[in-house]
């Protein structure tokens, strides 16, 4: 049996926890829980949606398709965020695709349930409001560092935040393994510059790699590269 909105522990990270019990019973009779495997397409940048992706488990990649038709990865987003509210509360196309980078369970939430909560519960509204700004000021630090750090800093300062906001496995290597196309999505650079420092990391012994996978040895020097120094 499928769990219910007001029992559930991710509603605690989002916006969801504005709700009072009637709306979050609203919420939960009308949501459509869903498994989503590695690699599919939640949805597509240009899509209207008819609601929002609350993610209880599982990592989705947040991308925009550039001119020269490389993704850039804007966001990694984890248990608890709630993907397409930007696009349901302007009522706009989405301005980003969303793809699984693991396997993912999420609730999707139709489009009503959120719009006519924002119109009558003002502590929602607020908190829907704040994690915006949260996301803007986000994109903000995305654009300084994209102008502002070379490369080598920018990938030393994604494999470190892949290991703080995901962790690690029990052998050491990043609990999230990211395709090194993926990384230089991240970071915004060609897959050939991200795989040459990667390997530049490793022979300087600041990472160790196992196939796809990756494990950051030396923390403290990636953070003082990543820092400029």
């Amino acid at each position: 049996m499928e769990e219910r909105c007001e029992n559930c522990i991710v509603r605690k990270f989002n916006a969801l926890r504005a709700m009072s019990k009637d709306e979050l019973k609203a919420v939960s009779d009308s949501k459509v829980s869903r498994k989503i495997k590695k690699g599919e397409v939640i949805f597509e940048e240009g899509e209207k949606l008819n609601g929002v992706y609350c993610v209880r488990g599982g990592v989705s990649k947040l991308a925009k398709l550039s001119p020269n038709g490389k993704d850039q990865i804007v966001k990694l987003a984890t248990k608890g965020e709630v993907l397409g509210q930007r696009s349901v509360v302007a009522e706009e196309n989405s301005n980003l695709s969303a793809t699984a980078v693991s396997d993912m369970e999420m609730c999707f939430i139709p489009k009503e349930a959120i719009v006519s909560t924002l119109h009558k519960n003002p502590d929602f509204t607020y908190e829907v409001l704040r994690h915006m700004a949260h996301d803007l000021r986000e994109a903000d630090d995305v654009i300084v560092n994209m102008s502002q750090k070379t490369v080598k800093e920018r990938i030393a300062e994604a494999l470190l935040y892949m290991m703080n906001n995901f962790g690690e496995d029990q052998e050491g290597y990043l609990a999230l393994v990211l395709s090194r196309e993926d990384i230089a999505n991240v970071v915004g650079t060609a897959t050939e510059s991200c795989i040459r420092i990667l390997s530049e990391f490793k022979k300087q012994g600041l990472i160790k790699t196992s196939g796809k996978r990756m494990a950051i040895l030396e923390a403290r020097k990636l953070q003082d590269l990543a820092d400029g120094f």
